[in-house]
């Protein structure tokens, strides 16, 4: 009888740990962060295929969690960064962790899905190139996998912050 073990499985159960090592981090740092902004919500810690997401939630409505999103995001990018910061500081090693507050991200990724989902049909039926605005990486990236999903080709071009998606047909 032939030992048929993979040898992924180990590494898979590493990186795992390590993911979770890099929730748990966040987590400690954004609790002490909702501590000083003296601001109410939980934590919520997951791994999404290769990177750690970490989630502020709150039960009611809660416009104070909205000063962490700011506007179209910014202080949420803000705080992912210095949090992917703080799990460097403790780790070492550089995160990718990402970050949501009172579901801005989940939103968003679903709007962008949509839109490359679009943006690919249409196209499909011209045969001629969409350059799509300017966008985060995050938000890059959402659109690439929707194009990706319709069977189409894109890239990126231009420069930070200025860098847009261009479906190509």
């Amino acid at each position: 009888m032939t030992d048929t073990t993979s040898t992924a499985a180990p590494e898979e159960t590493d990186d795992l740990t390590r993911l979770e090592q890099e929730g748990e981090i966040a987590a400690d740092y954004l609790e002490g962060l909702l501590d000083i902004a003296d601001l109410d919500g939980d934590i919520d810690m997951d791994v999404e295929g290769d990177r750690a997401a970490v989630s502020i939630i709150s039960d009611a409505p809660s416009r104070d969690l909205q000063k962490l999103v700011g506007r179209e995001g910014e202080v949420l990018e803000a705080i992912q960064e210095l949090t992917r910061l703080a799990v460097h500081r403790e780790t070492g090693e550089r995160s990718r962790l990402m970050l949501d507050i009172s579901g801005f991200r989940a939103r968003k990724r679903e709007k962008l899905t949509t839109l490359g989902a679009e943006t690919a049909q249409q196209v499909k039926e011209s045969g001629e190139p969409v350059k799509l605005q300017p966008m985060t990486p995050f938000e890059r990236k959402v659109v690439h996998d929707a194009v990706a999903a319709a069977g189409l080709r894109s890239e990126s071009e231009g420069e930070e912050p200025q860098r847009r998606v261009v479906v190509l047909p």
